[in-house]
Formats: C-alpha cells, sequence, structure tokens
C-alpha cells in the first residue's frame, strides 16, 4: 500500500540506476493523435505546468507541414511562448524545410523519426527505410553543424503491423545508420505495443553487441497488450536511463487497434518512485497537470496512477 502522502513505499531494487530521465511527449505525441484541435493556450499552459511538475525533457511540438498533422499546425505560434523555459524542449522535424522552421525559431533540440521496417516507412513517409534515411542525412548533419541536439526516433522496433514481428537486427541497422550520421541519442519504439521484456532484453543487448551503448538508448513503449511497464523494468533492469512518456498516458497508434496509447508518465512515475529511482517529478503536481488536461479534451485520463490518486484526494 502506499503512505499518506500518495506515494508507494520505497523498496531499492538492486543494481538499478539510481536516476533516470523522463522524456515527456505528451504535448507532442499525445496531442498529435486528438480528433480535435487544442487551442494554443491551452498546450502552452500545458508544457509550463509539465515543467513545474519537474520534468526536464518536454517534447514541445512538431515542424511536420499542417496538412499531415493539423493538431500541431501551430508550431510557430506555440514555441515562442515556451522557449524560455529551462527545460529540454525538444521539437521533432522530418525534412530540411522543418529543421528551418526550427532554427527561425530557436530550438536547440530536434528529432527526426525513422522506420525499422519498409511497411511502415512506406506508410508513414511514403519512402523506402533507405529513402527516408537519405533523407535525415543532410538534416542531421545541418543540426549538427547549428550545434543542436539531434534524437533519432526508430518506429516499429519491436512489431509491424503488416510484416509481424521485426527481426532485432534489422531494428539494429537502422539504429547504427542514425548514430553513423551523427544522432546523439536514439529512441526505441514498440509503435503498436507488441513487446515483452525478454524481445526488450534481446534487442538491447544486441546493439550493444554491435556498438550502439546503452546511454544513447531510449526506449518508447506503448501499452496495448498492457505490457508498457514491465518492459520498461526490463530495460531499466538492463542500464537504461531515458524512458519516454505521456502525461496522462495522452496519445495511441492509429496503425493498432484497440491500442491504449503511450505509457502514462504517472504510472511509470509510480514504479519507479517505489523502486528507489530518482525521476526528479512531483507526482502530485504531475497528477493534478493530467487531471486538468483531461478536463481540456472532455474525458477521464486513462492513466491508471492519475485516477487512483485522483480518486484517493476525492
Amino acid at each position: 500500500m502506499s503512505d499518506v502522502t500518495g506515494l508507494p513505499m520505497v523498496f531499492t531494487g538492486d543494481g538499478l540506476p539510481e536516476r533516470v530521465r523522463i522524456h515527456e511527449v505528451g504535448p507532442r505525441d499525445g496531442l498529435q493523435n486528438e480528433k480535435g484541435t487544442v487551442p494554443t493556450a491551452v498546450k502552452a499552459e500545458f508544457i509550463r505546468r509539465l515543467a513545474a511538475a519537474g520534468l526536464t525533457t518536454v517534447e514541445a511540438t512538431s515542424f511536420v507541414h499542417p496538412k499531415w498533422v493539423p493538431q500541431l499546425a501551430d508550431a510557430e505560434e506555440l514555441f515562442p511562448q515556451v522557449k524560455d523555459l529551462p527545460v529540454r524542449l525538444p521539437v521533432l522535424v522530418p525534412n530540411e524545410r522543418g529543421l528551418d522552421r526550427a532554427l527561425a525559431l530557436g530550438a536547440r533540440r530536434v528529432a527526426v523519426f525513422a522506420s525499422a521496417t519498409e511497411s511502415f516507412a512506406k506508410a508513414n513517409l511514403n519512402r523506402t527505410v533507405d529513402e527516408s534515411l537519405a533523407v535525415f542525412a543532410p538534416v542531421v548533419a545541418r543540426a549538427k553543424e547549428a550545434g543542436l541536439h539531434v534524437r533519432g526516433y526508430v518506429s516499429m522496433c519491436f512489431g509491424d503491423p503488416w510484416e509481424g514481428a521485426v527481426p532485432p537486427h534489422q531494428v539494429v541497422e537502422v539504429c547504427r545508420a542514425l548514430r553513423a550520421m551523427g544522432c546523439d541519442e536514439l529512441s526505441l519504439g514498440d509503435t503498436i505495443g507488441v513487446a515483452t521484456p525478454g524481445h526488450v532484453l534481446e534487442l538491447l543487448s544486441l546493439l550493444n553487441e554491435e556498438g550502439v551503448t546503452t546511454d544513447v538508448i531510449g526506449v518508447h513503449f506503448h501499452d496495448t497488450y498492457g505490457q508498457a511497464l514491465a518492459n520498461s523494468y526490463a530495460a531499466l533492469q538492463h542500464g537504461v536511463t531515458t524512458f519516454d512518456a505521456s502525461a496522462g498516458g495522452l496519445g495511441g497508434c492509429p496503425y493498432a487497434k484497440s491500442a491504449t496509447g503511450n505509457l502514462a508518465t504517472e504510472d511509470l512515475v509510480w514504479m519507479l518512485t517505489g523502486l528507489g529511482v530518482e525521476t526528479g517529478v512531483d507526482l502530485a503536481a504531475l497528477t493534478a497537470t493530467s487531471g486538468w488536461m483531461a478536463e481540456q479534451l472532455g474525458r477521464p485520463s486513462p492513466s491508471r496512477t492519475v485516477r487512483a490518486l485522483s480518486h484517493k484526494e476525492s
């Protein structure tokens, strides 16, 4: 049971990292999947509240063409409202035009979005895997020349709705290509939520064997089959210290039927707190923020922790 503060009892796990960094993706990956458009002022307030809750990395928006992601068409209006917050504010850039837009607004951290499978690369990027990597190469090169930090997302690392299970070596090839072109960090995406702990450990071990060190790896789990926390714990045991999560469990994957969305940041923080792993996040403040955002969206938060703590307070 938890104590009167609304936090779990702490039992430190052997051999686990002392501290991890949560890469909050709610304002970008979460809100881009909303059917309706969230007002810019609400998005800015969401980011400010997340920063105030102790999240040090908050992915703010995307500079993808508004035709493809209309929910984030206000990137030029939003970013100036939050750019001076004392936190990392990465933005997604799909090509050189997107990078130009990000640079013009003073962004210092950008991300590119690759695929481990041909089917998803074709569906999402309208290119082959190799063609998409060729598009990203000059983007990464220019970003590095400008002194920016570059993250490389790799989607469909564990399974693909068209191709089925994805061989780990296939993922490794894309990861190595992104590192070779200059990406500082990689995020391994379980886009349709089919990973299991053993699969996670196998991929992480193979990446290490092929020269991709754990310190540059982040993990991005979806909870379609209820495995996101188990997979996170497996990655934590391996030594991973960067975890993507979405406040209130916002977001999902249009390619996975019944997908329950991203791992909720609150659920991750609850587990890490119980393990004695520092996150720097104020769980009460984060829960309040997700509750507030759920009200803006007009529906309850899917996060189990948000629901439990909100019920406790009421």
